[in-house]
């Protein structure tokens, strides 16, 4: 499918792709990934790094340049990660920008003006990647723009598009959902499958197996199938989420009994991507993933983007 095909779903295409690089392999395959995305979107790759990531970072110093180590060393990523992007898509533009600042600030502040910001799913320290890295969280929790983090793929290869599918997890409220026409472009981007995923949960009390009469009257269609009524209400959220959907996508709709996060990590162990959606609110300052959304970032076999969604 051609890049064109998803450009109604998408942001201005004028806007970079942002990477936070640090130096670290993992960041490296971001580089690489991003610069795919930035190609079959046609827009500009942007790579960043803070400096003062070194302080908590504990790198090793740089050899004797003439120069203050600290900025030797983020020269060195920089072109580094310039020259990974280069070789994996010679035809994108790139531009480096290396900040005196901490890495969650500003990349936050790129959020502002990027079409997505891709992360590695750990840093410079080692900390193993069952723990996702500080930087990525507050990230993810607060960007203006999807945030993509590179979860999966530990030979530390990026493997854009090799399973040939994107795995969406449904909210409660679909309708016009950022998380949703993100999936939708990503999958007609890569010319893939979508396959959107609703998890639904039987009530915690069945009803008693004969109901006083009003309670009959009133409520019908509990009797003797509560747990048909719920999966039927995951069926019709997902196909109000998918309504609007181009002919020309493959889509697969699953409702799955369970918990959300544990549906999700389970179908997306082949995938290539899971997206999910974070609300948004305005004028609040705590970090704004909800419970599966930081859940998958921390146990997905696979990249995770998640979408800002306002509210």
């Amino acid at each position: 499918m051609k890049a064109s095909a998803a450009r109604a779903f998408s942001e201005p295409v004028h806007l970079p792709i942002v990477v936070g690089v640090d130096g670290s392999e993992p960041s490296l395959r971001a580089v690489e990934w991003a610069a795919d995305e930035a190609a079959l979107r046609g827009a500009s790759l942007r790579l960043v790094y803070a400096s003062l990531w070194e302080r908590y970072e504990g790198a090793s110093v740089a050899n004797d340049l003439g120069k203050p180590s600290e900025e030797a060393m983020a020269q060195d990523i920089a072109e580094t990660a310039e020259w990974r992007a280069r070789r994996r898509q010679p035809g994108v533009k790139i531009t480096t920008e290396i900040l005196p600042e901490e890495p969650e600030y500003s990349l936050i502040r790129e959020s502002r003006s990027a079409l997505a910001m891709v992360l590695g799913c750990r840093g410079r320290s080692g900390v193993t990647e069952a723990l996702l890295g500080s930087v990525s969280v507050t990230v993810a929790g607060h960007a203006h723009c999807p945030v993509m983090v590179l979860r999966g793929s530990h030979d530390n290869q990026a493997r854009s598009g090799a399973l040939g599918r994107i795995v969406l997890g449904v909210s409660e409220k679909p309708t016009h959902s950022a998380a949703t026409r993100f999936a939708i472009e990503e999958a007609l981007l890569h010319g893939v499958p979508l396959e959107a995923v609703r998890a639904w949960r039987r009530p915690v009390h069945e009803p008693r197996a004969h109901p006083p009469p009003d309670f009959v009257r009133g409520y019908p269609q509990l009797v003797g199938e509560p747990a048909h009524l719920q999966e039927r209400q995951a069926a019709e959220t997902l196909e109000e989420a998918l309504r609007d959907i181009p002919a020309s996508l493959q889509v697969h709709r699953r409702t799955i009994e369970g918990f959300a996060r544990d549906a999700l990590l389970g179908v997306a162990r082949e995938a290539d991507l899971l997206v999910v959606g974070a609300r948004r609110r305005e004028g609040h300052f705590g970090l704004q993933l909800g419970r599966v959304a930081h859940g998958v970032l921390h146990h997905a076999a696979c990249p995770v983007a998640v979408v800002p969604e306002r509210v």
